[in-house]
């Protein structure tokens, strides 16, 4: 169970480092990464221009367990919006406008990986 527990944060940390290199492309400023408070964590904190971008990142190597894009459930997405507040109010952020984004990875067993990034949850 314990190399199970392991490969899992390996992959997750594999997702979110894939993630971060697709967005940092796409021109956006990493802010912070895997926030933690009370209620929860964000993997990535984004601004792309005047735009908070709190970002779930969702790694998959199968289709066991479903889609990453299955994975976000409105409780989920309540509870990204309500850590997006606290992590602009933590940093004493004002951003003009916050949105929520999901970047699905998916690792093949060969080549590279998959990025669908869905902007606007």
């Amino acid at each position: 169970m314990v190399a199970t527990a392991a490969r899992r944060a390996a992959l997750g940390a594999y997702g979110e480092s894939v993630a971060e290199r697709h967005l940092r492309q796409q021109g956006m400023v990493v802010l912070d990464r895997n926030w933690r408070c009370a209620e929860g964590e964000i993997d990535l904190v984004l601004r792309e221009r005047d735009t908070l971008v709190v970002c779930e990142v969702k790694t998959r190597s199968t289709a066991v367990g479903g889609s990453p894009h299955e994975a976000i459930t409105p409780a989920k997405l309540d509870r990204l919006r309500r850590l997006a507040l606290r992590w602009a109010e933590a940093a004493g952020a004002r951003p003009e406008e916050v949105r929520i984004d999901l970047v699905a990875v998916t690792r093949p067993a060969r080549g590279a990986a998959l990025v669908d990034h869905v902007r606007g949850l």
